[in-house]
């Protein structure tokens, strides 16, 4: 059986952050579950970087359905999380759920990807004081207000804690996590 894996998102992510860890994963043999508010369809949206703009663009998306509602998961069953990273963040770190199922791969030393936004889901489930961690750098303020080190770069491994800035760092960030994910959760 196959150690699965779970991606925690919903409306507004950035679909390149879902689906490019989500298609890798299952490439690398791992089962992997998409959970959000509700099990549904999500719209996910586009981010790109456009010269002479002061930040990000966002247009519609991919669509995607949601394999369970966060209120269904037991983080037991799995053996990473990936945090991707969008507008999504924003609004999921306010769930309790949400806080639970992150709150359970750090205190079980699991291994994590977050990306991007994605912090601001670990930051408030109180569990990025100390760690070190890159993030959108519009976010730094974010990542230290939460007690941890920021980091710009595009894979910071801190431990089982596998970060990067936004989808430009898509490759590196993907290949430090597969091997924390190698050496901790093989995919068999």
């Amino acid at each position: 059986m196959a150690a699965r894996i779970l991606i925690v998102t919903g409306d507004a992510a950035e679909s390149l952050e879902v689906l490019y860890p989500y298609q890798r994963l299952l490439e690398e043999g791992y089962e992997v579950h998409i959970a959000a508010p509700a099990r549904r369809k999500l719209q996910f949206v586009v981010h790109d970087f456009v010269e002479g703009f002061d930040t990000y663009t966002e247009k519609p998306g991919y669509t995607w359905p949601a394999d369970l509602a966060f209120a269904e998961v037991d983080p037991a069953d799995y053996a990473a999380l990936v945090i991707p990273g969008g507008r999504a963040p924003e609004y999921l770190r306010n769930d309790p759920e949400v806080k639970r199922i992150t709150a359970h791969f750090f205190q079980h030393d699991k291994p994590v990807a977050q990306l991007c936004h994605g912090p601001q889901i670990s930051a408030a489930a109180g569990v990025l004081g100390g760690r070190r961690t890159a993030a959108y750098p519009a976010l730094e303020p974010d990542v230290v207000a939460a007690g941890a080190t920021y980091e710009d770069g595009e894979a910071v491994v801190d431990g089982t804690l596998v970060s990067g800035r936004a989808w430009p760092d898509h490759p590196g960030w993907m290949r430090a996590f597969l091997e924390v994910l190698r050496s901790k959760a093989p995919a068999h």
